[in-house]
């Protein structure tokens, strides 16, 4: 799955996360730091798998 279509499903998630996590009553600074860590672990696991299968396309 190319990188930028896993990021939209990717902030698709988070904004589910965030929406029910602002319904529960969890205090902004606590979303706003927890959204930024979501971002950071998506971008990271995201690079990793378009990568790995980036490279096996080359070798094959």
């Amino acid at each position: 799955m190319p990188f930028a279509v896993y990021m939209i499903g990717f902030l698709v998630f988070m904004a589910g996360v965030v929406w029910a996590a602002v319904v529960v009553g969890v205090p902004q600074l606590y979303i706003t730091f927890g959204a930024l860590v979501l971002i950071v672990v998506g971008a990271i696991v995201g690079l990793s798998r378009s990568r790995t299968r980036q490279r096996r396309r080359h070798e094959h």
